[in-house]
């Protein structure tokens, strides 16, 4: 029997049968094969949701071979890619022919098709996930037939199915309105809690894109400013890109992780060090060098979004109640802020949003905190991050998003046997 396990470790499942679809005719055989058993079918993608919501309980479909750029398209400035591309991969490929996408989150492992159907963002710009940034798919749906939808063919389709949740059938194309190549000047520095949360709103109107790192236990920020140039790339050193983002930021912070599970009161002391050790640094490079970083200290995460005007009050909130219970958190919480887009079951869908982001390393129990901070983060009307850790079920998520039964209806027409669902989207989406 084959097993498969996420990126985190978390979920782990033993499907029927595994296969891995050259092209799209055979991703629609196997749907069909698959309904015509009785069984379920899903495809993975490289396993960074931390949730089961791309467990394959029936069939598995691996997506290693429907990848690469299929379409350019430089008088609409539209790039096609198959829907199992990583996304590092796609930016590399985008970057020789001298072009970009406008934004995207802080990893690039994700497969095109996980990183939409889950909402997976950045911050600022004029949009901030790669979901909004989608202008085509095609989605082989439960009766084999390969579905087309584009701005102008199935424009209804494509607006819901941008943040699929893999619940409306296989996706095997996306179609991203790209730009020219751009580069983007970083400036990376430590601030204040009182400063930084006093400049904030400053902060994210006079930037392309920002964010910041909250370091539990202390009041050290680590907050970044990054800005579209026409000056030329002046990327760091070799040396120093090894030493910030390799050494420190993963070996070392793997072995301070380490310490702070055998001694966790040590914790607090060591994340004062940690925040005390944060420098400034500007460089500039090609857009997706900036956005995205390596991760290798696994670790747990759960994310919201909750409406911007209330963000950052839930932070000190946030703050209070890790005071309180005394946690010990090794991991810094991430804020970012995302305009409003139109997809129904997008966590920014018809609010300006701010995200707040929760981690904790694999070996240190996360439910206490996630649960506690999830429970204070809805009073405040927030929404999940879907390929995040999360206890929300159908039921008090459906009056979260106004445009809720556009997809549910959408799903029912497309996938009324629910051959593409699985437990978790039982549990999130309903029957």
């Amino acid at each position: 029997m084959s097993t498969w396990t996420n990126w985190s470790g978390l979920v782990t499942v033993h499907p029927q049968h595994v296969l891995t679809p050259r092209d799209v005719a055979e991703v629609a055989d196997a749907v069909l094969a698959a309904r015509a058993a009785g069984r379920t079918v899903k495809m993975v993608g490289t396993g960074h949701s931390f949730t089961a919501i791309a467990a394959a309980e029936g069939v598995m479909l691996r997506p290693e071979k429907l990848t690469g750029i299929t379409r350019v398209d430089r008088e609409a400035m539209t790039v096609t890619a198959l829907a199992g591309t990583p996304l590092h991969v796609l930016n590399a490929a985008l970057e020789n022919l001298g072009l970009s996408l406008h934004n995207m989150g802080d990893i690039a492992e994700q497969t095109l098709a996980g990183a939409t159907s889950t909402g997976t963002h950045g911050t600022g710009g004029t949009v901030a996930s790669l979901s909004a940034q989608v202008v085509g798919l095609d989605l082989v749906t439960a009766d084999g037939t390969v579905l087309h939808a584009d701005e102008t063919e199935r424009p209804e389709i494509l607006a819901v199915a941008r943040v699929g949740l893999g619940a409306l059938g296989i996706l095997t194309s996306l179609t991203f309105r790209v730009e020219p190549l751009f580069t983007i000047e970083a400036h990376e520095g430590p601030m204040r809690w009182d400063e930084a949360l006093g400049s904030f709103d400053q902060l994210t109107a006079e930037n392309h894109y920002a964010e910041m790192y909250w370091f539990p236990h202390t009041e050290h920020m680590n907050v970044k400013r990054d800005n579209r140039t026409i000056d030329p790339p002046e990327p760091l050193p070799r040396w120093r890109a090894w030493l910030d983002d390799e050494l420190l930021s993963n070996t070392v912070f793997g072995w301070v992780n380490a310490l702070g599970n055998r001694r966790p009161g040590l914790v607090p002391r060591l994340a004062q060090v940690a925040g005390r050790a944060q420098t400034e640094r500007r460089f500039s490079d090609a857009a997706h060098r900036v956005f995205t970083a390596p991760r290798r200290v696994v670790f747990r995460e759960m994310e919201y979004a909750v409406p911007r005007e209330a963000g950052l009050q839930a932070l000190r909130d946030v703050r209070a109640l890790v005071e309180q219970r005394g946690w010990r958190i090794s991991f810094p919480v991430e804020i970012r802020v995302t305009p409003a887009d139109d997809i129904p079951l997008s966590t920014s869908s018809g609010r300006d949003s701010l995200y707040l982001a929760f981690h904790m390393n694999e070996r240190t129990d996360h439910t206490a905190y996630f649960g506690e901070v999830e429970h204070l983060l809805r009073g405040y009307d927030g929404r999940p991050h879907w390929g995040k850790l999360h206890t929300r079920t159908a039921a008090d998520l459906e009056p979260a998003y106004p445009r809720w039964h556009e997809f549910t209806d959408l799903r029912d027409k497309l996938d009324p046997d629910r051959l593409f669902g699985n437990e978790h989207l039982r549990r999130v989406l309903g029957s």
